[in-house]
């Protein structure tokens, strides 16, 4: 992984800093983009503390504006980008809204990469380049839901986030599918059920799952290591399109797989985040 450059997104705490420290270490330069600055600004001193080679860019994944400018500085700054990893999410346990007025967890959870990713492609097709989604074996739950996707009549914390998930992989289909014979190739992943903060956001009852589930659970850095798979192993070059979980491609659910929702998605994607189809 030396010289290469990778990109991760939610990469100050959890898997994301768990994968960022692992790439690091391998020698790529790890370009964490993190919502909290502070925070950021500690997880990239460990990291570089240990020897690795850091950057840190601020963006909150909420503002679908200020994706937009971060994709523009990261064209900029970066002139080959080998990975990017999406990987920032939220769950919520209430209803909440984005800057724009979407469903919060569908709007960082899918939106944000989804526009990210599609305004960076120009740039990353310059390169052989992976995209790595990080999905959720929550989304075996999930459905696209196109008559309330902004779960405006009925929200829950774990149905909005399975949907956001299952867009994730819907979305990772779709791309790859375009990309098909290009330098570029798409995958997703399930990380594990992993012990972390990240229901902080949720309801009183999903952290107290959390709580109780902990001893059952796997640490970040293991939760890290299909994301690290994927982002470094020889052994997916070229594959492109595929669900990921414990480094071996594993089949997702069946809503998944359906073209005309992945379509539907996709359009309805570009109309909410008021950008062209680059592909």
């Amino acid at each position: 992984m030396k010289n290469k450059t990778i990109v991760i997104t939610g990469a100050n705490a959890g898997i994301g800093f768990e994968a960022a420290k692992a790439l690091a270490a391998m020698g790529a330069r790890v370009v964490m983009i993190c919502r909290d600055e502070t925070r950021g600004t500690a997880a990239q001193q460990r990291i570089t503390a240990a020897g690795g080679t850091a950057d840190l860019l601020i963006c909150d994944f909420s503002d679908l504006g200020a994706v937009g400018k971060i994709a523009a500085r990261l064209q900029e700054t970066y002139p080959v980008i080998d990975v990017l990893l999406n990987n920032a999410g939220a769950i919520n346990g209430s209803r909440l809204l984005s800057k724009d007025g979407y469903e919060l967890s569908f709007a960082i959870n899918h939106l944000a990469p989804f526009l990210l990713t599609l305004t960076l492609l120009p740039h990353l097709g310059k390169n052989k380049c992976r995209i790595i989604n990080t999905a959720s074996m929550a989304h075996f739950m999930g459905h696209i839901n196109f008559d309330d996707i902004q779960s405006k009549q009925k929200y829950g914390e774990m149905s909005a986030y399975a949907q956001s998930k299952l867009a994730n992989i819907l979305f990772t289909y779709s791309l790859a599918r375009r990309l098909k014979g290009s330098q570029v190739t798409v995958n997703c992943l399930h990380p594990g059920v992993v012990r972390s903060n990240f229901a902080s956001g949720g309801s009183i009852f999903s952290r107290l799952f959390y709580i109780a589930a902990g001893p059952i659970m796997i640490n970040a850095a293991k939760g890290s290591r299909t994301s690290v798979f994927l982002c470094s192993s020889a052994d997916v070059e070229g594959i492109s399109g595929a669900y990921f979980s414990k480094c071996k491609a594993v089949k997702s659910s069946k809503e998944s797989y359906d073209t005309a929702v992945q379509e539907k998605l996709w359009d309805l994607s570009l109309h909410l985040t008021g950008i062209s189809n680059p592909v």
